[in-house]
């Protein structure tokens, strides 16, 4: 009977005595890990830059989605502009009657569908003047409202979910000037040069 052959291992490299140097085998395994901890890190930066890009992506669309919105909007706030001055231009009179009251209501379907969207109008009149809700196109001199204070309307402003859609156009309140005001502050100026 023969003996079963036993692996042989492998012959040593030249300068190797007694098999394998352990010391070559640790300096493998240290740069095999130093490897994997390279390869792991350029995974994980890959997956995080895939998720920012996804969520990039994502707010864009919905960015997007918000502009197509508010132009749509606009246009149909433009709409609900023009019937109101019709309806403010209706003449008294039996026959103007039915025309008056189908505006009113094309008015009213509109309002609920621009409120079943988020809008909503901006109420300025008799409150503060604020600039990103409102464009001041005109100042008025008055001692009976505050300085600063809305005072008239001239074209509504309507927001959407939060965010300014159309700014309010509005006269705003200023103080008039006085005698005092206007004369120089210092009168002995003129007499010290």
């Amino acid at each position: 009977m023969t003996q079963p052959e036993q692996p042989q291992e492998p012959p040593c490299p030249e300068g190797h005595e007694g098999g394998r140097d352990d010391g070559d085998l640790q300096q493998r395994l240290e740069e095999a890990e130093r490897e994997t901890g390279q390869f792991r890190k350029l995974a994980q930066r890959a997956q995080a830059d895939l998720a920012n890009y996804k969520k990039r992506a994502a707010e864009e669309v919905e960015e997007a989605r918000r502009q197509t919105a508010a132009g749509l909007l606009l246009r149909i706030v433009a709409t609900r502009d023009d019937i109101q001055r019709a309806l403010d231009l209706v003449p008294d009179g039996d026959a103007a009657e039915g025309w008056a009251e189908g505006l009113a209501l094309v008015m009213r379907n509109i309002d609920s569908a621009l409120e079943a969207e988020g809008v909503t109008r901006t109420e300025a009149l008799g409150k503060p003047f604020e600039p990103w809700e409102c464009e001041a196109v005109q100042y008025v001199e008055t001692e009976e409202a505050v300085e600063g204070t809305v005072v008239s309307v001239f074209r509504e402003g309507f927001s959407h979910r939060g965010r300014v859609l159309r700014a309010a156009q509005v006269v705003v309140a200023k103080r008039p000037e006085t005698d005092e005001a206007a004369q120089p502050q210092n009168e002995n100026a003129e007499e010290t040069l």
